[in-house]
């Protein structure tokens, strides 16, 4: 029998240890998410792990050779509990694999569950914490929310990432 265990990364070697993993028959499940990054001036869409510096393995502590997974390329250790992989959750997996779309990307923006007139709250910058109305997502980006200010309302434009459904 199988369970999900987590594995310790080197820095910036998730698909490293995910490839080398892999070749030595091990099932690896590392989620991924499109990031926006900046670089020159530039914004580009880049895919990133969900996790910084972790990945899953599915392990049958009878059958595999777990021990393997520390010397491996890419690979810092195996989160263990004593001196064995502790396991968690396949409900863990399950929800995280239940938020990939078609391309088997794991999608963050909850943008897509919300819709005008509902009830958000600011995550980041100078206005965080205050809850305010979604008016409308103006691109793929930023979304316009309706703050009410010293008695009036008034339009922000934010990114997506800066507002969370508020509940």
């Amino acid at each position: 029998m199988s369970s999900w265990c987590v594995v310790y990364t080197q820095a910036q070697s998730e698909a490293t240890a995910a490839r080398h993993l892999r070749r030595q028959g091990f099932d690896v499940y590392l989620p991924e998410y499109y990031k926006m990054r900046r670089h020159a001036r530039k914004r580009e869409r880049v895919k990133s792990p969900l996790f910084s510096r972790y990945l899953f393995v599915a392990l049958d502590m009878t059958r595999d050779r777990w021990r393997a997974i520390n010397s491996t390329i890419g690979v810092s250790h195996l989160i263990c509990c004593g001196d064995r992989p502790q396991a968690i959750s396949e409900g863990v997996i399950a929800s995280i694999r239940n938020r990939e779309d078609r391309s088997g990307m794991v999608a963050l923006n909850t943008v897509d569950d919300l819709k005008s007139g509902d009830a958000v709250q600011i995550q980041h910058g100078a206005f965080c914490d205050q809850i305010g109305i979604l008016d409308c997502v103006t691109n793929e980006e930023r979304v316009r929310v309706l703050l009410n200010l010293l008695g009036r309302s008034v339009k922000l434009n934010l990114p997506v990432e800066s507002i969370v459904a508020y509940s």
